[in-house]
């Protein structure tokens, strides 16, 4: 548990560089990889830069990560969208993904959400964790091995 702990707090303070970020690319005209940068700041700890299972927590692990380059290549060679966007966002418990050992993204992205955005009305919270994993997911897919 401590292990999700440190990475609320990580996943915290990224959200404030992923914002800046943002103002500052969209500033510059050059063209923001919102995926990417979401991936980066949420999965890539775990799942490393490549997504191949190699982030800089592989060591505390229990189980080694998937390699989530070979999604498609495991899947009789259709990306399994739907899938990947339950098992992100965590919310709805998904049988065929077995024991939940990853944090709930779903969760983490609304507390996110509700501390960032809350004092900027209208917002929906629904809307911005919807359009964060759905960013990653897609990303996920441009990722996949040929």
């Amino acid at each position: 548990m401590n292990l999700y702990k440190n990475l609320r707090v990580i996943l915290g303070a990224h959200i404030g560089i992923i914002i800046i970020s943002l103002s500052v690319n969209s500033l510059a005209e050059d063209k923001v990889d919102i995926g990417k940068l979401e991936y980066n700041d949420s999965c890539a700890v775990c799942h490393g830069m490549s997504g191949k299972g190699d982030g800089p927590l592989k060591p505390e692990m229990v189980k080694a990560m998937p390699d989530l380059t070979i999604l498609t290549k495991n899947n009789k060679d259709i990306f399994p969208f739907n899938l990947v966007y339950q098992i992100i966002d965590g919310r709805k418990e998904i049988k065929a993904h077995g024991l939940r050992e990853m944090p709930v993204w779903g969760n983490a992205f609304n507390k996110e959400s509700s501390i960032y955005f809350s004092q900027h009305p209208p917002f929906n919270n629904e809307s911005v964790i919807h359009s964060r994993i759905l960013a990653i997911t897609e990303y996920l897919y441009r990722i996949q091995e040929k």
